[in-house]
């Protein structure tokens, strides 16, 4: 029994950087693989201050005691080679954010498998949970790829599915598929070190890109229809946050509901009924209702809430993007 475990326990190199990465390191200890490094995104400036901030993959591998590597590229000679002397047999990649050179992709016998969260060939790219919802797709899951020279190309060893609620955002998604993709990986690994999968190619006919996500994308464009406003606000959260201008302040929407109705001059404030958020925003196609909303330098509040203490914002008319 203890010659099994150890045959079908992978000594392998991880690479990812942000929370959606976290669980599926986590599980990959709790599995009890051999993670020999963990290659992570180097410190980067956040919040107000701009202080260097560890990603939360490098946290884990601190508080684990892995080894860290934080190389700003892949590309040069003396990293590969650093990569190649660690004798991986596998590669398992979550959300690094840097392109991996042939060489490196070339290190490990067992190649190099990424958890994708996205039904591929269908949003590949670097955006595919905002991606989802803004189109409006009801379901979406993870795919574990094996990795080639293309931007998510590679056969996929298997998929997994997941419905998106109504109430999800790209934060609550992203991590729900993160556990998703760590149990899938569970199962996989083993099975593909074992030879039992066969990769499946992706149908390039049905293939789909996701673009980076622009912090000026928030802004709010009141003259597209409210399902698509809504779906911008949930894609959005938590970054960069849907927002509009009301008295030279920004405005986050933090949350909202698509209504049907309208009439009225597109971008106007108006009173709702009952049942309803107490405001909403006439939209080119139905009202925007509004749930939580955020004035520059204010905590979030309830809808209700801010109207007590903004009775002017009911009636107003809010701007277009700049």
């Amino acid at each position: 029994m203890l010659q099994w475990a150890r045959r079908h326990k992978v000594r392998l190199i991880f690479l990812g950087t942000p929370e959606f990465a976290v669980p599926i390191l986590e599980r990959l200890l709790q599995d009890g693989h051999e993670v020999v490094a963990v290659y992570t995104r180097p410190e980067a400036a956040a919040g107000r201050g701009q202080r260097l901030t560890q990603s939360p993959v490098k946290r884990l591998a601190v508080e684990r005691g892995l080894r860290v590597a934080q190389p700003t590229s892949l590309r040069p000679p003396q990293e590969v080679e650093r990569l190649a002397q660690l004798q991986p047999e596998a590669i398992v990649l979550a959300a690094y954010g840097l392109l991996l050179p042939q060489a490196v992709l070339d290190v490990p016998p067992l190649g190099c498998l990424n958890v994708h969260p996205s039904l591929l060939p269908r949003h590949r790219g670097p955006s595919p949970v905002a991606a989802a919802i803004l189109a409006g797709d009801e379901v979406t899951g993870v795919s574990i790829m094996l990795m080639d020279s293309g931007l998510d190309t590679g056969p996929v060893l298997a998929q997994r599915q997941l419905s998106i609620r109504d109430e999800d955002t790209t934060g609550s998604l992203t991590m729900r598929l993160a556990g998703l993709g760590a149990g899938l990986l569970s199962e996989v690994l083993p099975r593909w070190q074992r030879g039992e999968l066969a990769t499946q190619p992706q149908d390039e006919a049905k293939a789909t890109y996701s673009q980076l996500i622009a912090k000026e994308a928030g802004e709010m464009d009141w003259h597209l229809p409210a399902p698509q406003l809504w779906r911008q606000v949930r894609a959005f959260q938590p970054w960069p946050g849907s927002y509009t201008w009301w008295r030279g302040r920004r405005l986050k929407i933090l949350e909202a509901i698509p209504l049907p109705g309208g009439g009225g001059e597109v971008g106007r404030v108006v009173a709702l009924g009952a049942g309803q958020p107490p405001a909403g925003v006439v939209t080119g196609e139905g009202v925007l209702g509004l749930r939580r909303v955020q004035l520059e330098g204010k905590r979030p509040l309830e809808i209700a809430e801010f109207l007590r203490g903004q009775r002017s914002f009911l009636g107003s008319q809010l701007p277009q993007p700049r």
